[in-house]
């Protein structure tokens, strides 16, 4: 097991929380709910280029999220990577999208936060093309992640948190490259159930067995690891095989409905009172920081944090 060797994992305030192991709310969807609330979708890069034209709806989301108790609010950066951005034609708004989406989230923690709240920057492992090797050749994904890092780290994120970690190839020079800055980082992987299948598998790589991700990234000095952009079935079962190689803080921030590009289908969302009982659960296996992804909303939030904190 990894021994966690108290990497700072937020602003002070927020360090102190977490090492003291109380809980902390994070977020819901962004993506997700700006879709909800009526900004459409790039049919390639999802919601990519949504800051570019919808900056207030997106500071709403923002706003909504910390009124109903989130401490953590990430910011709307997900796909906005040079490798993203650049093959929907926006390659020369990857610094303006990157830096507007960090301005959007401060500025709704400073209109609406009546406490404590910490901007998380957003790095996943989203792609345009996935199998496209002009971008996932290693030279080039750690100059497209220390670019997005940089203009995060710039622009005044908290920390950072690396989103849908799934093929090591692509986890560990996107998490290296977030350390470079010197910022808290946060690690969140992804893995799915598939029947037939004795053990988890990455969510969109189901035939690659987690335990090769969490392998490949455990001993990179982070502050927090986690499983996110999951469903809810999968989580303990991740939950528990983080915990077998990993001592130190734990998140959990689950989805809920399914994905078809460019859109997310909100079908047999998880009731906020049914998320409650599985947080709690969670809780047991030792995980703190509790929030959402895709299809969760300021509902749900509000639901944990009269049930939680």
């Amino acid at each position: 097991m990894s021994t966690f060797a108290n990497a700072m994992t937020g602003p002070p305030w927020l360090h102190a929380r977490i090492v003291a192991g109380e809980v902390v709310l994070l977020d819901g969807g962004t993506g997700t709910e700006l879709e909800r609330r009526g900004v459409p979708m790039n049919k390639r890069a999802w919601c990519g280029d949504a800051i570019l034209g919808h900056a207030e709806t997106l500071r709403e989301i923002h706003e909504d999220y910390i009124r109903a108790g989130a401490e953590v609010i990430i910011t709307n950066t997900f796909a906005t990577a040079r490798h993203t951005l650049e093959p929907i034609g926006h390659g020369d708004d990857v610094e303006r999208a990157n830096r507007l989406a960090v301005e959007v989230a401060r500025e709704a923690r400073d209109r609406v936060a009546g406490h404590d709240v910490a901007v998380a920057g957003s790095m996943s492992d989203f792609m345009v093309d996935k199998d496209d090797p002009e971008w996932t050749r290693d030279s080039r994904l750690r100059a497209t992640y220390r670019e997005q890092a940089e203009i995060l780290a710039q622009a005044g994120v908290d920390l950072l948190a690396m989103e849908m970690m799934q093929k090591p190839e692509v986890a560990v020079p996107a998490i290296e490259a977030a350390l470079d800055t010197g910022l808290p980082v946060w690690v969140g992987c992804s893995c799915r159930r598939i029947a037939g299948r004795e053990r988890l598998g990455l969510f969109d790589f189901p035939g690659t067995d987690f335990r090769e991700l969490l392998d490949a990234v455990i001993d990179l000095p982070v502050g927090v690891f986690g499983i996110m952009h999951s469903e809810v079935p999968d989580i303990a079962e991740g939950v528990d095989m983080v915990r077998e190689r990993w001592a130190g803080p734990m998140a959990v921030y689950p989805e809920s409905g399914y994905f078809t590009m460019p859109n997310w289908h909100f079908v047999d969302t998880i009731s906020p009172d049914d998320l409650v009982i599985e947080a709690t659960i969670w809780q047991e296996r030792g995980v703190h920081l509790i929030g959402g992804c895709c299809g969760i909303g300021p509902e749900h939030i509000k639901a944990l944090k009269s049930a939680l904190a």
